[in-house]
């Protein structure tokens, strides 16, 4: 299965950059792994933001094929810990899916489309990150999660 996290916007923090691609190479070990990013909508601030939501939900749909598993990212998502995550993996894993898209969107949200075509929604806490930090802290829970599938010394209750 190919695991992919799609994210609106480029990131300008090098520690965001760095910790992308650290986790990003560690979870190549246990899944076909990409990171695929959508461009940064031009004239974000002068747009309203119910048309910034709904042009970004129109790249991000276009980004899906129509078997794959749709994860957002969302503050009003599902809350798991790390062994239930892990659990929720092997699920989607054991599906038959080809791909599963974990999506980090802009700083506003989703528009209803991407809602609408979500296969679920998971929230990585009760607290609000910025949309850069989340994917770190997301590629880290993800690469957990895969160690605890394999019970390997990574994680400890």
């Amino acid at each position: 299965m190919m695991t992919t996290l799609l994210v609106v916007g480029k990131t300008e923090q090098s520690f965001v950059e760095q910790g992308v691609a650290l986790f990003a190479e560690r979870l190549k070990h246990y899944t076909n792994f990409a990171v695929e990013i959508i461009p940064d909508i031009s004239q974000v601030h002068t747009l309203p933001l119910d048309v910034l939501k709904e042009k970004e939900g129109e790249l991000i749909l276009k980004k899906f094929h129509p078997t794959d598993i749709v994860v957002l990212l969302d503050e009003h998502g599902k809350h798991y810990t790390s062994r239930q995550f892990a659990q929720q993996i092997e699920k989607y894993r054991s599906s038959g899916a080809k791909r599963i898209v974990f999506v980090i969107g802009g700083a506003f949200g989703f528009s209803d489309a991407v809602y609408g075509r979500a296969t679920a929604s998971v929230a990585l806490s009760q607290m609000t990150f910025s949309h850069q930090l989340v994917r770190v802290i997301f590629l880290e829970q993800l690469y957990r999660g895969f160690t605890i599938l394999r019970n390997e010394q990574y994680h400890h209750d």
